[in-house]
């Protein structure tokens, strides 16, 4: 990465969304400086997940902070606002990021037109629940599956609905701020100045919809053909998990072609009828095609039926566990790694891409940053004095 294109990054974070954004700038090698509040310990996620036996670094935490540095402000004081300001303008900070709400945007000093006294080319990215048309509404990622359709669309039909398996609504705002910084910074080099960004997460994720709101148009059942649907593809027949001797795989026929030759395979002949060579046949027979597939999967290790498949050109993956995920050897040698305290190297998780900096580095991070830790440096790089930053800790500024 060539070092003019660094850029640094002064983030007002907690949680996940905004932190897995930032995560992404590090993996860039940009400077992420995030910032928390002292007051209840600042950002809870540092005290959720697995006792690390490092205080306020619970495994959680972990992952989405490492490269980063941490400092403490109380952005409630008005020593506090200015100290911000200052250290935008004396650090040469680029970019200013928050998932605060935004009714508090004004009230802590961070809002776009304050900050930009700082820097006039200040990019300012906000992330939120639905915007700032909504400035106090909470983001929390499994209320929003709820309230955006995820959960009506996630399990099996005759049972409760369901979270998906990870904070998709987190992370896809994330990425979402990621990508409208990245595209901001591309302006910039066509003369735009500074600019304002707010992220709506239902914005995002309503935007991911694309496959089941045209429904509402299209389709003259909409709501009996859009609800939990358990492990298959609404569309494509038959796309679904299933048992094996030893475990489950999933197995997705994507064509007429395709069942054909899954058809013909050892164990599976009698899957072959004449109503079911098109899609819209094995639709209105598909609860015994996967009892029928069923038949055949019980006859097959998960390693011997995904062989067989694979020789055939059909898409089929094991169900693996996440400890089978990470041991997959284009996840293994992708992982980033941090080392704790006592010296042991962890794996985390894998870069998002192969970036310069992480090849450089081998892909390895400093360890995320305790509460407040690089006070002291940030503060002295923003022309305070050790004295000052002394009475700012007394002051409780910081």
């Amino acid at each position: 990465m060539m070092q003019q294109s660094v850029k640094t990054i002064l983030s007002l974070e907690q949680a996940l969304a905004l932190p897995y954004a930032t995560q992404r700038f590090v993996q860039l090698g940009w400077r992420v400086i995030r910032i928390e509040s002292a007051e209840y310990g600042g950002d809870p996620n540092r005290y959720i997940g697995d006792d690390t036996g490092v205080d306020g670094l619970r495994s959680y935490f972990i992952a989405p902070n490492v490269g980063k540095e941490a400092i403490t402000l109380n952005l409630k004081s008005a020593k506090g606002k200015e100290l911000l300001k200052k250290i935008i303008k004396e650090l040469d900070v680029d970019i200013f990021m928050c998932n605060t709400l935004p009714k508090r945007y004004k009230q802590l000093g961070i809002d776009y037109n304050s900050l930009k006294e700082a820097n006039p080319d200040l990019i300012w990215c906000g992330i939120s629940a639905l915007g700032p048309d909504y400035p106090d509404r909470a983001g929390y990622d499994p209320a929003l599956q709820a309230l955006l359709g995820y959960m009506y669309l996630t399990g099996e039909p005759d049972r409760d609905p369901m979270l998906c398996g990870l904070p998709l609504i987190d992370l896809k705002a994330g990425d979402e701020a990621f990508a409208r910084v990245l595209l901001a910074l591309l302006e910039q080099k066509d003369g735009a100045g500074g600019k304002e960004i707010f992220i709506s997460m239902a914005q995002c994720m309503t935007s991911w919809l694309i496959t089941a709101l045209p429904e509402l148009e299209f389709n003259p059942d909409p709501d009996n053909t859009f609800t939990r649907s358990g492990n298959e593809h609404r569309s494509f027949i038959p796309c679904n998990c299933y048992p094996t001797k030893d475990g489950y795989a999933y197995i997705a026929i994507g064509s007429n072609s395709q069942w054909d030759k899954f058809s013909r395979i050892k164990g599976f002949e009698h899957t072959a009828k004449p109503n079911r060579k098109t899609n819209e046949g094995r639709k209105k027979d598909k609860d015994n095609i996967y009892g029928d597939i069923r038949r055949g999967t019980a006859q097959y290790t998960t390693d011997d039926l995904i062989r067989v498949c694979i020789e055939n050109n059909l898409a089929v993956a094991p169900v693996n566990s996440i400890r089978q995920v990470s041991e997959l050897e284009y996840v293994k040698k992708n992982m980033v790694k941090t080392v704790m305290p006592g010296g042991r190297k962890v794996s985390l998780f894998p870069s998002t891409i192969n970036s310069e900096f992480m090849a450089e580095n081998k892909n390895e991070l400093s360890l995320s940053p305790r509460l407040g830790e690089h006070n002291g440096k940030v503060l002295a790089e923003a022309g305070l004095s050790a004295g000052e930053i002394e009475k700012l800790s007394e002051e409780k500024v910081i």
